[in-house]
This record gives structure tokens, sequence and C-alpha cells, in this order.
């Protein structure tokens, strides 16, 4: 691993206790409250889950370790801060949400080998988990196999859908084609360069946003490049953007590469100030580790960014760094990553059981009002209504919201004339 990646994974901000040690300051400020008040357990327990008069068990799968830490800290964090949150209400169903974590390693086969684990020996009721397309679709057999429910919060291709998943995420329409149609707007692009990292989201969001810009727009993608998970050497494509001067370089590089990435772009010469940048992968938890000064002028298209004005956030930002300290940030991902234990908790409450069919079939519809992106709702595709906004990078690591859709987009995961 590089001094770089190293670096950028072993922010001050980044080394938290995140096996569970790190949540007692907080955990010690909620009210005492007493459990076992629900339904009685073999009412809403009918498949053997971990489920007992006081307690239930869900499962957290993320990276911990390895080059997607530096993406996956945050959604930690936010799941832990949702549960505490929900524990200090009283719980679900009358129960206290015990945690198991587990390290997906940033490996794919890890996180099937865990989700196996956390379904089949400590049989969770639900599993919050997963960043990267490669591992939920290492992942997504075993959750269908031994009938679990994930909850999955990062943006995605689309491309699926399962009873077994919801996706707290945008799909491809509610981020890609949004994004592309706003920079083209205001940029008056004519011509973009594709650079991403060498797994299935990459390469199947340009594929999608290829079509857009080439079959919708009439406009040119003139490269496409991609790396492996942890590279570091962007001389020599960043010697080709210089060579053919692409209105939009288009970006989803993940994990610690774009620390590398980044700051080679700022060595090189290429400011962003000027060269138009749109990235779909960086939010702020990334910026934590590529140093503000290296990416402002940049703009990302999410559904979330910290700087949001609203109560729901306010709150949400507040109670975030009362938990993990003053200085952590919360990107996209991190705030979808918090929505699942919430829309978990008021599914398995509509359904009145823990039973994982019963919650897949009552999510449809399921609301989330204090959402800090605003208000959401689970579509019938298992996905979320979602706004769409486009913010541009600055020097302090956070984002200038400068557009953003008026209403929710529906999610459509299988978009005619884009497969």
């Amino acid at each position: 691993m590089s001094d770089e990646i190293k670096r950028g994974l072993q922010s001050p901000l980044r080394r938290k206790l995140l096996m569970g040690a790190a949540a007692l300051p907080a955990m010690a400020l909620l009210p005492r409250v007493s459990f076992g008040a629900g339904p009685a357990t073999s009412a809403v327990n009918t498949t053997g889950l971990a489920v007992t008069d006081t307690e239930v068990t869900v499962g957290i799968l993320h990276s911990a370790t390895g080059t997607m830490a530096i993406s996956e800290t945050g959604s930690i964090q936010a799941e832990k801060l949702a549960i505490e949150q929900i524990n200090a209400m009283g719980g679900v169903l009358g129960r206290k949400i015990k945690i198991i974590q587990e390290d997906g390693a940033s490996d794919w086969p890890t996180f099937a080998e865990k989700a196996k684990k956390l379904l089949v020996n400590d049989k969770v009721a639900s599993i919050m988990g997963c960043w990267t397309s490669a591992s939920r679709k290492a992942v997504l057999p075993v959750m269908e196999q031994y009938n679990g429910m994930l909850y999955y919060p990062t943006f995605y291709e689309g491309l699926e859908q399962s009873k077994n998943v919801i996706y707290t995420g945008q799909e491809a329409t509610q981020q890609i084609l949004a994004g592309i149609d706003w920079i083209t707007k205001e940029k008056n692009a004519k011509s973009f360069y594709f650079i991403g990292s060498d797994y299935i989201w990459p390469r199947t969001s340009n594929k999608i946003a290829r079509k857009h810009i080439e079959n919708f727009l009439k406009l040119k993608v003139v490269g496409e490049e991609y790396f492996p998970l942890g590279h570091t050497q962007f001389n020599s494509v960043i010697n080709k953007l210089k060579l053919t001067k692409p209105d939009v370089i288009f970006t989803d590089v993940v994990g610690g590469s774009n620390v590398a990435f980044y700051k080679q772009l700022k060595a090189a010469g290429i400011d962003l100030s000027k060269q138009t940048l749109l990235t779909i992968s960086v939010t702020e938890d990334e910026i934590d580790g590529i140093g503000g000064e290296n990416i402002a002028g940049a703009y990302a298209c999410m559904k979330y960014f910290q700087s949001l004005k609203n109560e729901n956030n306010e709150k949400f930002v507040a109670a975030f760094k009362k938990m993990w300290g003053e200085k952590t940030v919360i990107g996209d991902v991190t705030q979808a990553a918090y929505l699942g234990p919430w829309l978990w908790k008021a599914t398995v409450e509509k359904a009145g059981s823990f039973d994982v069919d019963k919650v897949a079939a009552a999510s449809p519809g399921i609301e989330f009002k204090g959402a800090p992106e605003g208000y959401v709702r689970i579509h019938e595709n298992h996905h979320l209504w979602s706004k769409t906004r486009v913010g541009k990078a600055k020097l302090d690591g956070q984002f200038e919201v400068v557009f953003e859709t008026a209403d929710l987009i529906q999610p459509d995961p299988f978009p005619k004339g884009y497969q």
C-alpha cells in the first residue's frame, strides 16, 4: 500500500475504535430504557432468528480495514449512531438492538463468508452492510439462499432488484443521468473523459453514462480508463487528459486510490476551478483523506451533503459529531447508512414481526420523515425515492450545494435504453 493511501487511512479523523469502544462515551449519555415490554417472542419470530424477549441481534458488515476503509468507516459510525438512538427510544418491538460487527476487509469473498456467518451462525434479523457493488454482488446469493435482509447504503449502477435487499442509496438514473444533464447544461460540455476503478460499479455506471452522452445527448466520450482498487499511479492518464482536453472529467474512482489521484492531478497543474470534473464517488469521507486543497472546485453528484440546511440534518450532524468527535465528516453513503436501521425499525413495526418474508412484504411505502437528506420512501422495487443534488468542493472539505431537483426522483433500476 502506498504512503499516500496509508496517510489517508491513518488520518486522525479515521483513527476510531470501530469495533465498538468508540461508541461508549455517547452510549453513557443515553437514558436508561426498560426492554421486554413488546409482544411475545413466539409471535414476532417464527423463523429462528436471534430474538429474545429483550433483545434482537443485527449484523454490521463493512470494510474496517483495507483500501475501502476510507469510505466505509462512516457507514459503520452512522449505523451505530442510528442503533443507539433507536435503543434510547425503546428499541424495536420492545427489544434492544444488539450488534455483531464483521470486517469485510475490502475483499469480496470475505464479505460473502462473513454474511453467511452472520445469517447461519449468528441468525441476525438483518444486516447493514457492503459498500462496493462487488461486495454486494458477492453477498447477494448468500442473502437469498439463507433468506436474510440487507440494507445497502451506496449509490450504485442499478440493474438489480431483490426481495432480500433494501437499497438506501441512489441508482444510476437518480445520480448519473441527472448529474450529466446538469453539468452539460451548466458548462456547455461537449466532450467527456471517463476514469474509474476496475470493477462492476464504475464499468456499468460508465456504460450507462456513455449511452446517455452519445445516444441521447449526441455528445462525445473521448477516453475511458480503469485502474485496480488501491492503484496509486495516475500520471499516464493525467498526461492523456492534458492532450485530449475534455470539457468534463467524469470520475468513479473509489476508496484510497482517490488520495493519490487528486494529489497527482494538482501536482500536474490541473486546476479544478478551470478544468471541470464531475465525480459520482467522492464524498466528504474521501476528502478527509484527499485534503480539501487537492479537490476544491470539483463537482460531485449525490443525494446528500453534510452542508444541507434543514432541521433533520442539523440534528443528525450534531449527534454524529457528539458520538464520533467534532472533526469527523459525513458523506452521502454515511447518511444513507444511517437510514438503514430506521427503515428496518419502521418496517418491522409495520409488519409486527422480525420474520424476513414479512419485513420484505411490508417494505414498500415505508417512510422516514426524519431522514437528514429530507423525506424518503421505499418504492415497490426496494429502492428509495430521493432528490438529486450537485455540490462544489470547497477548501475546507465540505461541498456547496449548487443544484437540487425540485421533486423526489422515482427509482428506476432497469431504465429502458440503458441496459
